[in-house]
């Protein structure tokens, strides 16, 4: 059993915690926002993250788990510190490393014996070399010697699926550069270890490229298959087919072969941005990766247009009550940083569309997300809710309800039958077999 301290109570931080005090870890984890921890101590989850109510739950009471303000006591009482602070995109696209630098201040200023210090926040390539040159110089300021490693170790973590990616993951990268580090994480993820999860071993720059360099690869094969999909529109193809196919091959795969509004979300936005800065930084652009940023841009303003076109053209949407359905950027979460929801409903905010809006889980987050459109949207109970009058249904998130909906009643409650299937759910024989207009992407 390992003695962890976790700086961070975010979505990375929380479900790491939660995860290595149920692999038998002693876990505490430490955040600054007094509120958040008296929450938490209350039992009370700050996200929607299936699974993760109960993990929590079960340490806590098996005392594996506690959370604290302080940082200072967690770090001395601790082998290893796990760094899971925010690094939100800076105005150039940079991750901001601040919070970083903070926490890793401060563990200088606390430590009292050897520590291993993890970076689990996804952070640019160097960053480790500065986290060790952060502590070394609070560790002089003391006038003090104390031995310390740092060690690279991201996540891989999808939101709605966080604990058992987390429990049951693809592989654990370890970036060291020491042997005792190397055998203390290993004794971290102990659990796993004894499950034969595949351990990548590699050095600290490479362990920080990996997470970049999986997150932009997933991030072009979205927008690959969106950018096919609509050339699919145009030659009078099906996108769902042509993806079909491509996933048999097994040098492709599936996954990530689905055409929609875009990707959103916390990680692929502010990673492709971070990875494209770090290659100009580096006189080394990252073309592809630029490319697929603007081209997600310009899928998400495509759905728009898009709308506007099936409701009859230019002008038509002006006046027009539209049902958003969805606002999280994927199934399963309550996340809606870069949402395509959001650029969908400011699209048609600007051509004068009414919006009824609603998502199981993400209505909180959408009040102030959606604050720039506050005059032309408007909050629905539930799905059926949204749609009473609407003159267009826009499915823009595949929520499970959203799979299934009622389309003769959703038929008799809508003024229009225009039906935009953002994420082809439904067969277009079916929907237009109940008397709709049914739009898709690239079908």
């Amino acid at each position: 059993m390992s003695r962890i301290a976790v700086a961070g109570t975010g979505y990375v931080g929380l479900v790491s915690g939660a995860c290595l005090a149920d692999f038998g870890n002693r876990v505490v984890c430490v955040d600054t926002n007094v509120e958040k921890i008296e929450a938490l101590r209350n039992g009370k989850i700050p996200i929607f993250e299936p699974g993760l109510d109960d993990v929590v739950a079960r340490n806590v009471a098996a005392g594996r788990l506690s959370f604290e303000t302080g940082l200072a006591g967690a770090v001395r009482s601790s082998e290893v510190v796990f760094v899971a602070v925010g690094t939100p995109p800076a105005d150039d696209g940079s991750a901001d490393l601040q919070y970083v630098e903070a926490v890793a201040r401060e563990i200088g200023r606390a430590m009292d014996g050897y520590k291993v210090v993890v970076d689990k926040s996804t952070v640019p390539v160097g960053t480790a070399r500065k986290v060790r040159d952060w502590i070394a110089e609070e560790l002089a300021a003391r006038g003090v010697d104390i031995e310390f490693d740092v060690v690279s170790n991201p996540e891989f973590l999808r939101e709605g699926s966080a604990v058992q990616d987390f429990t049951h993951p693809d592989r654990v990268v370890i970036g060291a550069e020491g042997e005792r580090a190397r055998g203390l994480m290993k004794e971290v993820y102990r659990a796993l270890y004894l499950n034969e999860t595949p351990y990548i071993e590699t050095g600290l720059e490479t362990a920080e490229m990996i997470k970049y360099a999986a997150n932009a690869f997933l991030a072009v094969k979205i927008t690959f298959i969106n950018e096919v999909a609509n050339l699919c529109e145009k030659v009078g193809a099906d996108v769902q087919d042509v993806a079909k196919a491509m996933g048999r091959d097994g040098r492709i795969g599936s996954k990530f072969l689905h055409a929609g509004p875009g990707y959103g979300g916390s990680c692929f936005p502010k990673d492709t941005h971070a990875m494209a800065m770090i290659g100009r930084d580096y006189g080394e652009p990252m073309s592809i990766v630029e490319t697929t940023i603007e081209a997600n841009d310009r899928q998400k303003a495509r759905m728009v247009e898009k709308i506007e076109a099936g409701m009859g053209g230019a002008g038509s949407l002006r006046g027009k009550t539209v049902a958003v359905l969805g606002l999280a950027f994927k199934p399963n979460t309550d996340d809606m940083r870069e949402a395509p929801a959001i650029a969908i409903c400011e699209g048609l905010a600007a051509r004068g569309a009414k919006i009824r809006a609603w998502d199981p889980e993400a209505m909180k987050e959408a009040a102030w997300r959606l604050e720039g459109v506050k005059a032309s949207l408007e909050f629905a109970a539930d799905e059926y809710d949204a749609l009473d009058g609407a003159d267009a249904l826009v499915l823009v998130t595949e929520w499970n309800q959203l799979r299934t909906l009622d389309l003769d009643r959703v038929k008799a409650l809508m003024r229009t039958p225009a039906f935009f299937d953002l994420r082809n759910v439904y067969k277009r024989a079916e929907v237009e077999g109940k008397g709709f207009s049914y739009f898709g992407v690239g079908r």
